[in-house]
């Protein structure tokens, strides 16, 4: 018999926090390829999740978290309609007992990720641990740092190095520059 957990809105703040301890960083494109520090989710800060429902099934090694999604980490926060998590762990591993390993998460409903100034919001967005790539997919996803915009519809970001690309959307990459903002970054 499948085992089956639904919890309620902030019940799902305190177990996801051992959930989402892998998850390691997402980034933010200025060109078609560039290397980018970016919008990070670090290993060694807390992460607070939210969601109006959590449900968790371990036989299949899956949790949902369902309605007004939020994950924050630092000054990290990434919004979501649904967050679908795949672990595997060893017998006995568990979400709710933090010793299970995240190996993808998936993201839908519009996404939104903010870090400072860096924004990102697209239809879809996937983590892969194995491989170490995050990316978001849509109609239209949009990338900004303060005055700069970038348009595409694929950014793929390996975590690693931090190398991300943006993709167009069968046309162009669309980018708008503000020559001011290269002052402002030069003046820090």
């Amino acid at each position: 018999m499948m085992y089956r957990r639904l919890l309620t809105r902030n019940t799902a703040v305190l177990i996801a926090a051992g959930l989402m301890s892998c998850l390691a960083a997402a980034a933010h494109a200025q060109s078609t390829t560039s290397q980018m520090e970016g919008l990070k989710l670090s290993g060694d800060q807390p992460i607070q999740i939210q969601s109006d429902q959590l449900e968790i099934k371990e036989q299949e090694k899956k949790a949902f978290f369902t309605g007004n999604v939020q994950v924050v980490q630092g000054t990290t926060t990434m919004k979501a309609g649904k967050m679908t998590v795949l672990y595997t762990g060893q017998e006995g591993a568990s979400v709710t007992a933090g010793n299970a390993n995240i190996d993808k998460i998936f993201l839908d409903g519009t996404v939104f990720l903010s870090s400072g100034t860096q924004q990102a919001t697209a239809e879809k967005g996937e983590f892969d641990m194995a491989s170490q790539t995050f990316v978001l997919s849509g109609k239209q996803v949009v990338l900004s740092e303060g005055p700069n915009v970038f348009k595409g519809c694929k950014l793929t970001v390996l975590m690693a190095t931090g190398e991300a690309k943006l993709d167009s959307c069968g046309g162009r990459v669309e980018i708008m520059l503000d020559p001011k903002s290269r002052q402002q970054q030069q003046n820090r």
